[in-house]
Order: C-alpha cells, then sequence, then structure tokens
C-alpha cells in the first residue's frame, strides 16, 4: 500500500529536451528522498511523460526505479498514452521492472464514450496485474472527466484497482471521487489539507518536484500555514511555463538537471530567468 506525499517527478534531459539526461535520475532522486517524500510518479504531467516516447519513458521509468530503490522511496510509474497498445505496453513495462504501482490518465484528445474509455482502463489494469492500478483524473489534461459511476464499475472489473490520483480543482470537482475503499491522492496542493480531512491518502504533487520539503510537510501536518507556502510557490512558478520554471528552480537547489524541456514545450527566455525570483 502507497501512501502519504508523492512527487511528481521532474523527467531530466539534455541536448535541447532531444534525450534523457541519464546521468541527473540518481541525484535527482536523492534529492528528493532528502526533501522527506514517501514516494514519486514517474513519467507523469510534470514528467513530460506524454512527450516522451515508448522507448524513453520505459528508460526513464528504470532510472528511476534504480535510483528510487536506493533510498527506499515508492515509485507509481504513469503509462498513460494516447492509445490503448501504447499504454498497456507502459504498464506491463513497469509491472516487470519493479515498480510500486501504475497509474492510467484517460487519454487525451478524443472525448471517449463510457464503453470506450472503460475498455481502455480494463486493458491498462489487465496488463500490470496484480500491480496496484491507479486511475489518474485530470480533466484539464485529458479534455474530460472519468465518470464517478464508471470508478464504481471498474471496482467490480479491475481486481487490481487501488484508487485514483485526482489533480483537478475545485474541491467540488474533487469530492466525488473519495469513494470509500479507495486510496485518493490529491493533486492540487491548495486542496491537499481538505482531502486528508476527508480521508484521502495523500497528495502526489508537482510542486513536490522542486519543493518536496514543503509537500512533505503539508502531508506529515495539514496547518493553513503550510498549505499558504504551498500555495505561494505553486503561483510564483505558474507566473512561467511550468515545467521550465521548475527545472530552473531544481537546479538553483543544487540538482543537477538542465533546463531542457521537451518541444513543444519552451525554456524560460532571458527576461523571464531575470524574473523568476525563488531560490
Amino acid at each position: 500500500m502507497i501512501r502519504g506525499a508523492f512527487a511528481a517527478a521532474l523527467t531530466p534531459l539534455r541536448d535541447g529536451g532531444g534525450a534523457l539526461d541519464e546521468a541527473a535520475f540518481a541525484p535527482y532522486v536523492g534529492f528528493l528522498a532528502d526533501g522527506g517524500v514517501d514516494g514519486i510518479l514517474a513519467c507523469g504531467t510534470t514528467g513530460e511523460g506524454i512527450l516522451l516516447s515508448l522507448e524513453e519513458r520505459r528508460r526513464a521509468a528504470e532510472l528511476f526505479l534504480a535510483a528510487a530503490r536506493d533510498r527506499a522511496l515508492a515509485v507509481a510509474v504513469h503509462c498513460g498514452a494516447q492509445t490503448t497498445a501504447d499504454t498497456a505496453v507502459l504498464a506491463a513495462h513497469a509491472a516487470e521492472s519493479g515498480a510500486d504501482a501504475v497509474a492510467v490518465i484517460a487519454p487525451p484528445y478524443f472525448a471517449l464514450d463510457d464503453r470506450a474509455l472503460e475498455a481502455h482502463f480494463v486493458a491498462a489494469a489487465a496488463a500490470c496485474a496484480p500491480l496496484p492500478f491507479y486511475l489518474y483524473e485530470f480533466a484539464a489534461r485529458s479534455g474530460y472527466a472519468v465518470p464517478v459511476e464508471m470508478v464504481e464499475r471498474l471496482r467490480e472489473r479491475v481486481s487490481n484497482l487501488r484508487g485514483l490520483k485526482v489533480s483537478d480543482k475545485p474541491w467540488e470537482k474533487v469530492e466525488p471521487y473519495l469513494i470509500d475503499g479507495l486510496d485518493i491522492f490529491v493533486g492540487a496542493e491548495s486542496l491537499v489539507a481538505q482531502g486528508l480531512a476527508h480521508g484521502a491518502a495523500g497528495a502526489v504533487s508537482g510542486l513536490a518536484a522542486v519543493y518536496p520539503e514543503v509537500v512533505a510537510a503539508l502531508v506529515r501536518e495539514p496547518m493553513p500555514e503550510h498549505t499558504a507556502e504551498a500555495e505561494r510557490l505553486r503561483a510564483e512558478l505558474e507566473r512561467f511555463p511550468f515545467h521550465a520554471a521548475a527545472k530552473v528552480v531544481a537546479a538553483r537547489r543544487g540538482v543537477p538537471i538542465e533546463p531542457d524541456v521537451r518541444a513543444p514545450l519552451r525554456v524560460l527566455t532571458d527576461a523571464e530567468l531575470k524574473e523568476l525570483a525563488l531560490p
């Protein structure tokens, strides 16, 4: 069972974002572990996973897993992809490689009907069974929400369904997914304390990719001042292209990570680098 504070990890890249920076994975995972998180989500939204090739995603998962084993961190691998076949391939690889869990977002672009989406999730879960399987609900990225009624049906069909990562906002869009018997991880830092008060299992946070100690403190002691600090840092990062800003700040904090992101994401301009004041 996985619980607690998870960092939605950045993916170290080099060569203008064209290749994985394999040497940076272990020190980056060490930085996250030293910050107090309980685990990481590899190749998720913050990790640019949807922009990487299947080969790159498999290799990134392997690198995260190898580094996390040395630091006793749990690793969930995001395996959501545009096609069911690719999603199943990634999910099977994560299971074979020793991941602690698999998460899958609803495929973007096409607004799938319930029958198609349910079949997609069933196939993805079967590919990694009996490894714990989590739905990744993020309507702002997939383009549509996973119906709560479908989650209930999947509980009957998918023996390894353990819960969801829910990155929606505001609270009214999160609360329906707090289903008894499923572990829910909150994505929006501003809603973590409220989620925990309503039985959530923890948080999977993009902010924790850069400030792991802030999110770890928020999950362990969900006090207003910890929420306020997380909101402040998130708001500052989101004034800029988030992935690029996060990598710049991580480097400023001692991580040997390049500012490179995968196109069509872009790096910060010189003016933005000067304006980004976070240490």
